[in-house]
């Protein structure tokens, strides 16, 4: 038999390209992953204004935070208040030293009329608790009291120390409330008994604009407007002369006013004693 009979045998290497194809399998997704890669742009750099803004946008607060925000700008709410408050309520802020000494003079009068009426009434009270004839004291203390309310009424004449305020008012630019406010400060300043041009001035006065011009409990009255007052007149006139007071007021309307202090005032003019209509005396 020849040897020529048996199958050629193949070469040792036929095996080899079986196993190169996984290789460039493999290799292929990379390569396209590097072409990805490079067909992607770079992100450019951000600023630090842009890091900031997304630091701070949208915020990102606890909730305790947030209350302690809350306490912090309530605080800061009550405290503009406050200095708002001080700076509106100090009116006499830039008032000059003397205006203050004046004004705290005032206020010591003021007390000391109070404290001396309290002293009145209670020496009042211990003379009737001692007095032998207590109907005759309770008389005359009557009597003295019902004087004392005639004044205060307008239905008794008056007379004592005080001053005379007039006021001159040539553009007419002086108005009825501004004369309300005079006599208050009056008042305020221990004035005992009023009368304004022949008018008594009494707790129910009032004042009114009548056909043009100014008019006391319905009664017409013309300038210069002179107030006739009995008081103190160490009181009377710094009250009327306070900063942003009545003269001072009164002088911005280009009104003029002049105070005087006489030896004595009279106030004469009287009111008819009105009888009540409906109030009785307790005692009937």
């Amino acid at each position: 038999m020849s040897t020529n009979d048996n199958p050629p045998e193949e070469p040792m290497g036929s095996e080899l390209p079986p196993q190169d194809e996984p290789a460039r399998s493999a290799a292929a997704p990379a390569a396209a992953g590097g072409e990805d890669r490079a067909a992607k742009p770079a992100a450019p750099a951000r600023s630090g204004r842009q890091r900031l803004a997304e630091a701070v946008w949208p915020p990102r607060a606890s909730r305790a935070q947030l209350i302690v925000a809350l306490l912090l700008f309530v605080l800061g709410l009550g405290l503009a208040i406050q200095v708002r408050s001080n700076s509106d309520s100090s009116a006499l802020r830039g008032a000059r030293q003397e205006d203050l000494v004046r004004i705290l003079d005032e206020l010591d009068g003021r007390t000391k009329r109070l404290e001396d009426e309290k002293q009145r009434l209670e020496d009042q009270r211990k003379e009737l608790e001692s007095s032998s004839n207590q109907a005759e004291e309770a008389r005359r203390q009557t009597v003295e009291k019902e004087r004392q309310l005639g004044i205060l009424a307008g239905t008794v004449a008056a007379q004592g120390p005080g001053i005379v305020l007039k006021i001159t008012d040539p553009t007419g630019q002086v108005q009825s409330d501004q004369l309300l406010d005079t006599l208050q400060e009056l008042r305020a300043a221990g004035a005992e008994a009023i009368q304004v041009n022949g008018v008594r001035v009494v707790a129910s006065s009032f004042f009114s604009e009548e056909g043009g011009g100014i008019a006391i409990d319905g009664k017409k009255i013309t300038q210069p407007y002179e107030f006739k007052v009995i008081g103190k007149p160490q009181d009377l006139e710094p009250a009327l002369n306070i900063p942003g007071g009545v003269v001072q007021t009164l002088e911005k309307e280009q009104a003029t006013v002049a105070v005087t202090r006489p030896a004595k005032i009279v106030v004469d003019a009287l009111r008819a004693a009105k009888q009540p209509d409906y109030a009785r005396s307790s005692s009937s």
